[in-house]
């Protein structure tokens, strides 16, 4: 065997045009593999074949889109115009539409198979998409003695596409048993999996890389989208391990990063750890956001940008107009919450893709109480995994993220989370009413921070100017957690 031979063979990855999807698939599409778009009726796999297509097409690389639908290319490509991605330009030059519904009219499936053929012969693409067998093979009753010979024909055209010096596509509706015994599954390189649901009042998206031969795609369902932009991924939040790597390094440097309010910093023993989580806990109107925008406005202050969610209302209706001017200078990013039917998968989504932008070291949720309800129905029966993977992936990218939830203050009792998420933050600010004299006063402690001593007294705080200042500690006071009015 010669040198050459034993050298492993490069294989170009085409990049999609579709965001988030090229990380699912590995870096891209391998080039001149067989690939099989399968899914649910409306899952929006033409519209993800059509936004692949105008990406990578041009006239060095020219695509073929067969259709066998009963419906004319014209009528489908009059909704698919509407997308930004479509290019008239490309259409009859780099693209062609070629419709067999008439062929297959006939029942002569060796000349459908004949006519693809020749088609691809006399076009030459790089690229070339056959929409939907599928459809017609549903459509066909089990007693039709043709049905054999379309399965056939379907059969023969994947084995025909997977020898093609072309990157093809196969779309088509599948349920999961079939994928178990069609060849067609067995035949293709790569297999993307869509579905939708319904779930109370949401509809719901996922999209699986099933098979992709040749490179590490990423695992499990994921979400997409189908906007007036076209469909986009967002991933599941899981942390890499560069990123795992790089937030090891950090909280091994025992970096410390100031809340913004100097006694808070000298409770927890010299500030917060960079890339720890923090979760301030409180009943309403104890100053959880004026905490959250002080933290903030301190990252501003050293320069350091920030990144703020806010779930319980849009921050352009938040009252600190400290905020707002941090957010209008370009120092702290906005997620937009105010969508309805949210999934986590594109909150973090769009978390990262502001820090990222601005390079943010701070990053802020206001509140988790308000995160939850801002999801569709769906996404809250696995909040709290979903919400210790997201967390774990921000913190492992070297951010510092502070949450706030709203608590029941009982009075009696002591409670740190109201949903059992207490268990994922690193650190836990406790904010609370005590009743002295008549009066509620309000007092605030450290519960924790992990791997660092801090301070263990509960001490008095006011709230004046959108600022919190601390006082001195109930030290001298007896009963106060039960209510009692008595001070020695």
């Amino acid at each position: 065997m010669s040198e050459i031979d034993n050298q492993p063979v490069r294989i170009q990855k085409l990049l999609t045009g579709v965001p988030g999807l090229d990380a699912l698939l590995g870096g891209g599409l391998p080039e001149f593999s067989f690939n099989l778009l399968a899914g649910t009726p409306g899952s929006g796999k033409t519209t993800l074949a059509h936004q692949m297509m105008f990406a990578l097409a041009n006239p060095d690389r020219r695509a073929i889109f067969f259709t066998v639908l009963g419906e004319s290319p014209l009528k489908m490509l009059r909704y698919q115009q509407q997308f930004p991605f479509f290019d008239f330009a490309k259409v009859n030059s780099s693209i062609k539409f070629v419709n067999l519904a008439a062929d297959l009219l006939d029942g002569d499936f060796d000349r459908v198979l004949s006519r693809i053929i020749e088609e691809v012969q006399g076009f030459s693409p790089g690229l070339v998409f056959v929409d939907s067998f599928r459809s017609i093979v549903q459509s066909a009753r089990s007693d039709d003695p043709g049905i054999s010979g379309l399965q056939h024909l379907v059969q023969q055209l994947g084995m025909q596409m997977s020898s093609w010096q072309a990157t093809s596509f196969l779309i088509g509706e599948y349920l999961v048993q079939e994928a178990e015994s069609s060849p067609i599954f067995t035949v293709a390189d790569g297999i993307i999996w869509m579905s939708q649901m319904s779930y109370r009042d949401s509809m719901i998206r996922k999209i699986q890389v099933v098979k992709m031969r040749g490179q590490a795609q990423s695992p499990g369902l994921h979400t997409f989208k189908i906007s007036d932009s076209g469909i986009e991924v967002f991933s599941r939040a899981v942390a890499s391990v560069e990123l795992n790597n790089s937030a090891s390094q950090v909280q091994g440097d025992a970096i410390r990063m100031s809340t913004g309010n100097t006694t808070l910093d000298q409770m927890m023993g010299g500030g917060v750890p960079q890339a720890y989580s923090v979760l301030v806990v409180g009943p309403s109107g104890s100053g959880k956001t004026i905490l959250a925008t002080q933290f903030l406005a301190e990252g501003v202050r050293v320069g350091e940008k920030g990144v703020i969610a806010a779930f319980e209302k849009s921050p352009h209706q938040l009252l600190s107009q400290e905020l707002k001017r941090m957010i209008e200078s370009g120092n702290v990013g906005v997620i937009n919450t105010q969508s309805l039917d949210l999934s986590l998968d594109e909150i973090f989504h769009d978390m990262v893709e502001n820090v990222r932008r601005l390079q943010a070291k701070r990053l802020v949720i206001d509140s988790l109480s308000g995160f939850e309800l801002a999801l569709s129905a769906v996404f809250r029966e696995d909040f709290r995994e979903a919400l210790y993977r997201m967390v774990a992936s921000l913190t492992a990218m070297g951010v510092t993220v502070l949450m706030t939830a709203e608590l029941e203050d009982q009075y009696t009792s002591l409670k740190f989370s109201s949903s059992g998420n207490a268990f994922l933050a690193d650190a836990i600010i406790m904010q609370r009413y005590v009743e002295i004299s008549g009066q509620l006063r309000r007092v605030i402690a450290v519960v924790k921070v992990r791997s660092s001593t801090h301070s263990k007294d509960i001490c008095f705080y006011t709230i004046a100017e959108d600022d919190i200042c601390i006082g001195e500690a109930l030290t001298n006071y007896v009963g106060i957690l039960s209510g009692l009015p008595e001070r020695v």
